[in-house]
């Protein structure tokens, strides 16, 4: 019987294998050598720049481009591009609505006051510190006049969201609105509203 040789058996087997390692680098470098273009219509080229960087996952920046490299801003404080200073938050206190106006409806009902966060019914940011209030049917920025049958007080309010769905109830109103009228501690109160036109 004869016996193959070692080398012989081995060298095909690294010839092979060097060919498989050359045509996974070239694959390689035709992905990074080749431009990518973000969403943003610019391109990006990878060759020796270190200011390229893979993006990684489902979670990476939406501006990166489909080849998944994205151009990361220079630290240099030359190029760094210019920021705006941060808006400085009001310190102007929440006012009711103007109280002038006719009345075009009135009635009496309960009223409650909800906090929360998140959007309105149309698509304001909810703010507890506002003059606003929920009702289920009333257009968005209607104005209403909301007294506390038991103590007199009375605030204006623009409707901006909807609801309460709790029977009895035909008013929701911010934490400031409800507090200028009545005692959180309350929960809900008795209230004549007017809707103004």
């Amino acid at each position: 019987m004869h016996r193959i040789p070692f080398s012989s058996r081995v060298v095909p087997l690294l010839c092979a294998l060097l060919v498989a390692s050359v045509v996974v680098a070239a694959s390689v470098a035709a992905m990074t050598l080749g431009p990518a273009t973000d969403t943003t219509g610019t391109a990006v080229s990878a060759v020796g720049s270190p200011s390229v960087t893979a993006a990684s996952g489902r979670g990476s920046d939406e501006r990166a481009s489909r080849s998944g490299l994205r151009e990361i801003p220079s630290a240099s404080p030359s190029s760094a591009a210019p920021t705006a200073p941060a808006p400085k938050p009001s310190t102007k206190k929440p006012v009711p609505p103007s109280g002038g106006g006719t009345v075009t409806s009135s009635g009496t009902c309960g009223a409650s006051y909800y906090t929360g966060g998140g959007h309105t019914a149309n698509g304001e940011v909810f703010n507890t510190y506002a003059f606003t209030a929920a009702h289920r049917t009333l257009p968005f920025n209607t104005r209403v006049r909301v007294t506390n049958v038991a103590n007199g007080k009375a605030t204006v309010v623009r409707i901006n969201d909807r609801g309460p769905f709790v029977s009895g109830r035909c008013l929701d109103l911010t934490l400031a609105a409800f507090s200028a009228i009545a005692s959180v501690g309350a929960g809900v109160i008795t209230v004549k509203y007017e809707v103004l036109s």
